[in-house]
């Protein structure tokens, strides 16, 4: 099996440093729909992986996100694409659970659920830490220039054998020709 697993804000949609606190604010960034059908069509299964903070922080609350996710899942639909499955880490960062990236708990939790090795997954993110969870799961990191992807490639100090593209889109048409 073919699995991608994305990153949510700054990959599929513009991100916001006061969060995406409902659906109204959720808008996709150009391309990122068609690009998601393009991968379903191309054979890929595709999975969210998102780090939620603001549901730990009480700027929203799980209803709210559930709503975000039931617009975002519409637009990628009508679009012709699919989700497969999103996946969340809803803590805050200083509770310092597995399942918040860096770490690489909801990566294995997504392989264990798609029964697949997480060697055979593709990791797409627009930060370091989304590249760091996919290094220390075994997934294939993928870096894109969109959201904080500009700033994190100038940053430096990507993991080993990380690819980078400008877009999804870029990496839709890499990796569904």
């Amino acid at each position: 099996m073919k699995l991608v697993v994305l990153d949510r804000d700054g990959v599929i949609n513009h991100d916001s440093s006061a969060y995406i606190k409902s659906p109204a604010e959720w808008r996709p960034l150009p391309g990122s729909l068609e690009a998601i059908a393009r991968l379903r069509k191309g054979g890929w299964r595709v999975a969210v992986a998102t780090n939620q903070a603001g549901v730990g922080r009480g700027l929203f609350d799980m209803a709210t996100l559930s709503a975000i996710h039931s617009r975002m899942t519409s637009a990628v639909a009508a679009a012709g694409g699919h989700l497969d499955a999103i996946f969340f880490c809803p803590h805050a960062p200083e509770l310092q659970c597995a399942c918040r990236k860096p770490r690489p708990g909801m990566l294995h939790e997504i392989a264990r659920r798609f029964a697949v090795e997480p060697t055979d997954m593709v990791m797409v993110g627009d930060s370091l830490r989304d590249l760091q969870a996919a290094q220390a799961a075994g997934a294939r990191p993928v870096l894109v220039l969109t959201g904080n992807g500009a700033d994190t490639l100038r940053a430096g100090a990507l993991p080993e054998g990380t690819a980078v593209h400008a877009n999804l889109m870029a990496v839709a048409r890499e990796l569904a020709p």
